[in-house]
């Protein structure tokens, strides 16, 4: 690691976690069975640096943190070996001081940026120490959920996409949880986004802005082969679809404020994992 970069002192797991808020509306996530300072966070993947290539930090440098386990079962998911089985021998119980030695081992000084994934990473109390530690060492953090569970930690992230799942992925968003999600966040630091594979799910992006007319909204072109290994094939496929989502949304009244984007990793790498 560069000499020209140096990281504080590992801060000791806090002995207690704070309650969670008003769970009227949101419950969290089970406790984890362990007590706070032995918990684990499953972890699947830690990698980069790479750049984002989704939503609101698309483009940013970042490091990875992929965690199993999700509340839905999306038909279209890209990532279903969190949930499925077939990643079930990759799993790892790290802590958070384990996770970031690992970061640092694998990116060295060349981050500033971690990005917790899934999955739904919001299943997870055990993530509250591994954000406060980030937290403590100067790096910012983001994290992507479809709104579906509620966590303390939330409001420590510095970037939250909320991604409400529409019709295509066979789930149903609970909006009555949604909206309280969206009250509680820091509205400076949230957006939220909608993947787009057909007009259906276009409708349903729609009334998510309409819903939540000031929060940043971000369509994104779906994926319709997770499994094609031909890379040029694929980034014909996406373009061709984001290209049919770009013409959609111009031609839309009520879509003014919105921006459109790519799977931005997917065209430059396919559907391959770990980057």
């Amino acid at each position: 690691m560069s000499a020209s970069r140096t990281y504080a002192a590992v801060p000791s797991p806090p002995q207690t976690l704070p309650a969670a808020g008003n769970t009227t509306a949101v419950s969290a996530a089970p406790a984890d069975k362990t007590t706070p300072a032995e918990a684990t966070i499953p972890v699947l993947e830690i990698f980069g640096p790479t750049v984002q290539g989704e939503g609101m930090v698309i483009g940013r440098k970042t490091m990875f943190v992929r965690t199993a386990g999700c509340d839905y079962r999306c038909s279209w998911c890209d990532s279903a070996f969190t949930w499925d089985g077939s990643g079930a021998g990759d799993i790892r119980p790290l802590t958070a001081e384990a996770v970031w030695e690992e970061l640092v081992r694998t990116g060295g000084s060349r981050f500033s940026h971690v990005t917790l994934s899934g999955g739904n990473p919001a299943l997870l109390r055990s993530l509250g120490p591994l954000v406060k530690l980030l937290r403590a060492q100067g790096i910012r953090t983001a994290v992507e959920t479809q709104g579906s569970r509620w966590q303390d930690w939330l409001t420590e992230i510095d970037e939250v996409t909320l991604s409400p799942k529409p019709p295509s992925s066979g789930m149903e968003t609970d909006f009555a949880k949604l909206d309280d999600i969206v009250r509680r966040l820091n509205p400076d630091g949230i957006s939220l986004k909608v993947v787009v594979f057909d007009e259906r799910d276009f409708a349903f992006a729609r009334e998510v802005h309409r819903r939540y007319p000031a929060v940043p909204f971000y369509l994104q072109a779906g994926n319709e082969d997770v499994r094609l290994a031909d890379d040029d094939l694929l980034r014909g496929q996406l373009l061709r679809k984001y290209e049919w989502l770009v013409d959609l949304t111009m031609a839309s009244e009520d879509l003014n404020d919105v921006r459109v984007l790519p799977q931005l990793h997917a065209l430059l790498w396919g559907n391959k994992r770990g980057v």
